[in-house]
């Protein structure tokens, strides 16, 4: 299971460690009183990224080759100027502004280049990064598409791109998720792109373009890593599964207590077992009857558990936004953070569930470490006693002799 934990908030980046007794604690902090909309840990070399929104002085992204205990701020991405014969917006809708409003997806692009980046924004633009974040190109192939001036904004005022799956078979091979844009994929690395969203449907819209894939609203896009042809949506009108790379969708209906929700997570080894939140939607917002519950299928979506178990059953009124539900690489242990503070961990696939902490400011983002942060490579004493361990902690480790009481258990 992994040992560290990053916690993208309104108020700051949190990391937790998670101790051998399986006790979860804050072991670092950084940029605390700013927003962090977006984190990420670049499996290939450890580093993590973190991207903040502050506002009057714009969107800024930092990047820590130290595990957070030191950070360089990096170029964030820039949209170029508008042209002045740019295609206009539908009469009627609100105008696109080509300006960064908010980093809003990161993903690594899965190639040989080490430091190549998928970045997904508000309002819509999709970036690439060969260089670790040094520099950053517009994917004009999909911006320039004339099908993206119908987006639109979904909870934000404009369109966004909030999910980035690359197969790991093909690093080519991209499938994006936009609110409220549809399923966007691309086979040949950005260089041609094609809307996939046939099936889903957007209750919001008139009859007539309910099934319109350009305007569908999925909250959320995962991918099984697997099993990459199969995939899962957590839509504004439902719950979608798609078992050939996104070509076609088919909606799951009967899911109790609600098929309303932002996130979703499928397990990394097993393609028919995925986890959802379930709320009220539209106006109201909340989890159903005050209760916050997890769904799970076990069975490609023929039939679902609600999970319950450590999770607050009574005046509960924390929603999960869609990055903020996580699973590790075991499949194992889960992880969901709300927007009225509250952490909460599985270590049994969702069976049952510890509240780590509820005071945390409102989380944006929930995210596993594939590479432990915290724990040194280098030997530390083994089963020595708490006096031996606090001394070898707190004084010269070169000079350190343990003392020959007899110990029952290693220290925490």
């Amino acid at each position: 299971m992994s040992n560290d934990l990053l916690l993208a908030t309104r108020k700051g980046l949190f990391l937790l460690d998670r101790s051998a007794r399986g006790r979860w604690k804050v072991a670092r902090t950084s940029f605390l009183g700013s927003p962090v909309t977006m984190t990420l840990q670049d499996p290939r070399d450890g580093s993590i990224y973190a991207a903040l929104n502050l506002g009057h002085f714009g969107v800024k992204l930092h990047h820590s080759a130290d595990g957070g205990k030191s950070w360089q701020e990096k170029s964030a991405p820039v949209y170029p100027p508008q042209p002045e014969d740019a295609p206009k917006a539908p009469e009627g809708t609100k105008p696109v502004p080509w300006t960064m409003v908010q980093v809003w997806a990161m993903e690594p692009d899965g190639g040989s280049n080490a430091g190549g980046l998928w970045l997904g924004s508000i309002p819509g633009g999709l970036f690439h990064s060969p260089d670790g974040g040094a520099t950053w190109n517009l994917i004009r192939t999909l911006w320039d598409r004339p099908e993206r001036l119908q987006w639109f904004g979904g909870g934000y005022d404009y369109p966004g791109i909030h999910s980035i799956c690359v197969d790991p078979r093909d690093a080519g091979h991209v499938t994006v998720g936009v609110s409220c844009g549809g399923v966007w994929a691309t086979m040949d690395g950005g260089k041609n792109w094609e809307c996939r969203a046939k099936g889903m449907r957007a209750a919001y819209m008139p009859p007539q373009r309910a099934e319109d894939e350009n305007i569908q609203d999925p909250h959320r896009v995962v991918q099984c890593p697997a099993a990459p042809d199969v995939m899962w949506v957590q839509h504004h009108n439902g719950i979608f599964h798609s078992t050939d790379a996104a070509r076609s969708w088919q909606e799951i209906t009967d899911v109790k207590p609600s098929t309303f929700g932002f996130a979703v997570a499928v397990h990394p080894k097993d393609p028919a077992v995925a986890w959802f939140v379930p709320a009220i939607k539209d106006e109201c917002r909340l989890p159903v009857n005050g209760q916050v519950v997890v769904t799970r299928t076990r069975d490609a979506g023929r039939s679902f558990d609600v999970l319950r178990s450590g999770l607050p059953q009574r005046h509960a009124y924390d929603l999960i936004y869609r990055h903020c539900m996580d699973v590790d690489s075991s499949g194992d242990q889960l992880a969901i953070g709300s927007t009225t503070g509250a952490l909460w961990v599985s270590e049994d696939q969702g069976d049952s569930w510890k509240c780590v902490s509820g005071h945390f400011p409102p989380v944006y983002c929930v995210r596993f470490t594939a590479r432990s942060v915290l724990r040194s490579s280098k030997p530390q004493p083994a089963r020595q006693c708490r006096c031996c361990w606090n001394r070898y902690r707190n004084r010269d480790r070169n000079r350190f002799r343990p003392c020959r009481r007899r110990i029952r258990s290693a220290p925490p």
